[in-house]
C-alpha cells in the first residue's frame, strides 16, 4: 500500500487514500490567497505601455527572474534563415540566455539574418530586443501562445554546425532543424524589476 502526505504549515496528513488527499490539497488551494503583482504590471498578455510590447510573464532566468516582453504587429515578424549554415559558432549554445546567444550571433563574421533582425528592432523607444533562447520560447509557448503565429519560430540555441533549435506554436513542439531553411523570427527583450 502506498501512503500519501500532504502538509500545510505544521498540519500533516498521510493516508493511503488518494481521493481524501486530492480533497485536501483542494481545500488547502483554495484558502491560499495568490501574491498580488506588483502594481504597474500588466496581466500576461496585455500590452505593456512603453516596454515595446506584451507581458510574457515572469521569466525564471539565470541569475535574476526578468519579464519577457514580446512585441505585436506584423513588422515583429520577419521570415528569415537562421544563417551560418556548416558553421558551429561558440557561444550560440544557451537554451535559456537568448540575449547573450543574439549578442554572439548579430556580432559573428558570418551573417545570422535572424538574430541580426532581432539585435536591430526596435519599439516603444526600445533598441534591446534579440531572438528568444529554447527555453525562453518554450515559456512563452506556455504563456502567451496566442500572441505568435500558429507556425515554427527560429529560437538563438544552436544545436550543432547544421542545425539549431525552433518552437512550433501550432502544437508545441521544440526541434532542431537545418540552419539555411527560411522560418518565423520573432524578438523579444528583458524588463527587470
Amino acid at each position: 500500500m502506498q501512503m500519501i502526505t500532504v502538509s500545510h504549515g505544521e498540519t500533516m496528513l498521510t493516508t493511503p487514500d488518494a481521493a481524501l488527499a486530492l480533497q485536501v490539497l483542494t481545500g488547502l488551494s483554495a484558502s491560499v490567497k495568490p501574491a498580488a503583482a506588483p502594481s504597474g504590471i500588466p496581466e500576461i498578455g496585455e500590452y505593456w505601455p512603453g516596454e515595446g510590447g506584451v507581458n510574457g510573464g515572469l521569466f525564471p532566468g539565470g541569475d535574476k527572474p526578468y519579464y519577457l516582453i514580446v512585441p505585436i504587429g506584423a513588422d515583429a515578424e520577419r521570415e528569415l534563415q537562421w544563417g551560418g549554415y556548416g558553421d558551429e559558432l561558440d557561444g550560440a549554445n544557451s537554451p535559456h540566455d537568448g540575449l547573450s546567444n543574439t549578442a554572439d550571433l548579430a556580432g559573428a563574421d558570418d551573417e545570422y539574418p535572424a538574430a541580426q533582425f532581432c539585435a536591430a528592432f526596435e519599439r516603444d523607444g526600445k533598441k534591446d530586443f534579440y531572438l528568444m533562447a529554447r527555453r525562453e520560447a518554450q515559456f512563452l509557448e506556455i504563456t502567451v501562445p496566442d500572441v505568435f503565429s500558429k507556425r515554427y519560430h527560429w529560437t538563438s540555441s544552436q544545436a550543432s554546425a547544421n542545425s539549431a533549435y525552433l518552437m512550433d506554436f501550432e502544437d508545441g513542439w521544440l526541434d532542431g532543424i537545418a540552419k539555411h531553411l527560411e522560418r518565423v523570427v520573432r524578438p523579444v527583450r528583458r524588463k527587470y524589476f
